[in-house]
């Protein structure tokens, strides 16, 4: 499955809850690294999941703090590394949807993948 047929979802996901798509590509560059045209990219590319997290710039440390259940499973028992980091995204774009702030959903990190960066 390609992650740029499922980004549509994680930003209606936002939108429906008064979120921004900003927002959604913002989690997605501080999880992974990838700049805003390092993202587009991959989207254009119909790049795969695998794939795209394989590629990412720089997998963010401070994603080992995502804790909680996706799907019924919690996301810091999954061994399968990339449906782990699948997952990690999934509860980042969950807890926007549900009104998290910025700051909370990104782990109280620095800005080191806010826009522009």
């Amino acid at each position: 499955m390609s992650f740029a047929s499922v980004y549509p979802l994680y930003v209606a996901k936002a939108e429906k809850k008064g979120r921004q798509k900003a927002e959604v590509d913002e989690i997605i560059r501080w999880l992974t690294g990838y700049s805003q045209k390092q993202l587009e990219s991959q989207l254009k590319k119909q790049t795969d999941f695998e794939s795209f997290f394989a590629a990412a710039p720089e997998m963010n440390p401070s994603r080992s703090l995502i804790k909680g259940v996706v799907c019924g499973v919690r996301v810091e028992d999954i061994k399968e590394p990339t449906m782990r980091e699948i997952r990690y995204l999934d509860k980042l774009i969950d807890e926007l949807a549900k009104g998290k702030t910025m700051e909370k959903i990104l782990r109280g990190s620095d800005d080191r993948h806010s826009p522009g960066k």
